[in-house]
């Protein structure tokens, strides 16, 4: 090893934090935590190309990382200067060094050349060594930067910024790939270190994003290097904003698309998550755009009221909006529009369900016509003065007992599907037998396909022949006196019969 050429860089390299000297392939990394493992400072180099050497000076807490190319160095340092490294919770520093390469006494870096090779075995084939896992094979005893991510129990979208927001609390989070495989939402997820893989696993496994739903199974991947070739809303590489978004990827709904930009600057705040709730108010107004609802203790920010337009206005009554909407959030107020009767304004409780409902709501058939659902630029829907009378126009729903959203953790919050031809009853009384749902929802206009009760009779599927005659019967038959002070709770299913 030459010590003297070392001693020479340490010289040179005292107190000056600063990127200069020219680039090299070889780079220098300081201020190192005492116990860092040669896999730990391996790691911090392969998200940007083959790592081609190392050299570890223990007693300095320094080392020497060479890689491939001058340009994959380059990447490494331009990324490194912008997010301060950490390995084991300590900032370290990563520059240039003067040598053009490492020549190390193999006698003495024996250790170091067997992690590396381990290392680049199970990077070049992306495969594990000979069917043991990387964790199993020399590179013991850390683990794969890459975490590969299930959300079970998704009932509202996962967006991968919100991943990106959640996991940025324990590291500089490099790559993104999210995919549907098995009907489940996946995601591949690389932090620039292992040891931030591992804290984020023992940290998030198990833990649900949203109040009692969308909830995160982690394991280490087998891959050690994740290849992004598009930066879009399905992947992203953050360390090159410079990929292209790839052609054909399905494009944002434009008022959401519009909400993200204005909100993706703060996107990466990293907040303390409890469980996983987003403190931050711009954080969450980002997360709302995500279509994010039910997280305990966040004020949602984003728009509570909606502009629903194209509707039938010989048919529609602010009830009928309150029952349909009432589906995904608690409307608080229904303003039909007194001198455009086809639209109406309807405030949610929060932006969270606003989004939920738009998303959901936007495009399906009531009482015929296709209805139209967006943002609107009110804060709220004014009651008329007292004593005006606007033909019962408008309506208060604030204290209404029919709200499904109430307690916090309710059932409610994970059986929200969007609208389907079959329909979820319950609170269905003993002595109401199948025939007489039949024969209900058969009068609201539709032909009823099939039935199923549950074992115990109280609830039951019911499917219609269309989605419109399903939306049709719930706006019905929400809330229907059954009679032994029993009414009935109709909600969309994600089964069917």
């Amino acid at each position: 090893i030459c010590l003297s050429a070392n001693g020479n860089d340490n010289k040179k390299f005292k107190g000056d934090d600063k990127m200069d000297g020219a680039p090299s392939r070889v780079l220098h990394i300081r201020k190192l935590p005492g116990e860092v493992t040669e896999t730990e400072v391996i790691a911090l180099g392969l998200p940007f190309g083959k790592v081609t050497n190392i050299l570890m000076l223990k007693g300095k807490n320094q080392a020497f990382l060479e890689l491939a190319t001058e340009e994959a160095a380059i990447t490494m340092v331009n990324y490194y200067s912008a997010v301060t490294p950490h390995l084991r919770n300590q900032a370290i520093y990563i520059q240039y060094s003067n040598h053009k390469e490492l020549k190390t006494d193999n006698s003495l870096n024996q250790r170091a050349q067997a992690v590396l090779q381990a290392v680049t075995a199970v990077q070049a084939t992306n495969a594990p060594i000979s069917g043991t896992t990387v964790s199993e094979s020399a590179v013991t005893p850390a683990q794969s930067p890459v975490l590969r991510i299930i959300i079970d129990n998704m009932y509202y979208p996962v967006t991968l910024d919100v991943l990106h927001q959640i996991f940025s609390k324990f590291g500089a989070v490099l790559k993104i790939i999210t995919f549907t495989k098995n009907n489940q939402f996946q995601a591949l997820l690389q932090f620039g270190d292992p040891v931030n893989a591992q804290q984020a696993k023992q940290a998030l496994d198990g833990q649900n994003i949203y109040n009692a739903c969308c909830t995160l199974r982690i394991d280490f991947s087998k891959l050690v290097n994740l290849n992004v070739k598009y930066n879009n809303d399905k992947s992203r590489d953050y360390t090159r904003p410079d990929l292209p978004s790839g052609d054909g990827q399905p494009t944002l709904d434009p008022a959401i698309a519009a909400a993200f930009a204005k909100e993706t600057s703060l996107l990466a705040v990293p907040g303390a998550l409890s469980p996983l709730a987003i403190p931050n108010a711009a954080a969450a107004a980002a997360a709302a755009a995500a279509g994010r609802v039910g997280m305990p203790g966040v004020a949602a920010g984003g728009n509570t009221v909606l502009l629903v337009s194209n509707l039938n206005e010989e048919m529609v009554t602010p009830q009928s909006l309150f029952t349909l909407f009432g589906v995904y959030g608690d409307v608080q107020r229904v303003k039909i529009l007194y001198n455009k009767k086809d639209s109406a304004l309807i405030q949610m409780a929060d932006g969270n369900q606003s989004q939920l409902a738009m998303s959901h709501l936007n495009g399906q058939k009531m009482y015929g016509k296709i209805i139209r659902v967006t943002l609107s630029k009110h804060h709220t829907v004014q009651l008329p003065r007292e004593g005006l009378d606007d033909q019962g126009l408008t309506k208060d729903f604030g204290n209404s007992p029919l709200h499904r959203f109430k307690k916090p953790g309710s059932k409610n919050f994970q059986n929200i599907f969007p609208p389907s031809a079959t329909l979820h009853l319950s609170n269905i009384p003993p002595s109401v037998a199948e025939e007489d749902l039949r024969t209900l929802f058969a009068n609201t206009g539709g032909t009823v396909k099939a039935f199923k009760f549950f074992q115990d009779h109280k609830m039951a599927l019911l499917q219609m022949s269309t989605v419109e005659e399903a939306i049709q019967a719930l706006i019905d038959l929400h809330n229907y006196n059954l009679g032994e002070s029993h009414h009935l709770r109709v909600s969309f299913s994600k089964s069917t019969i």
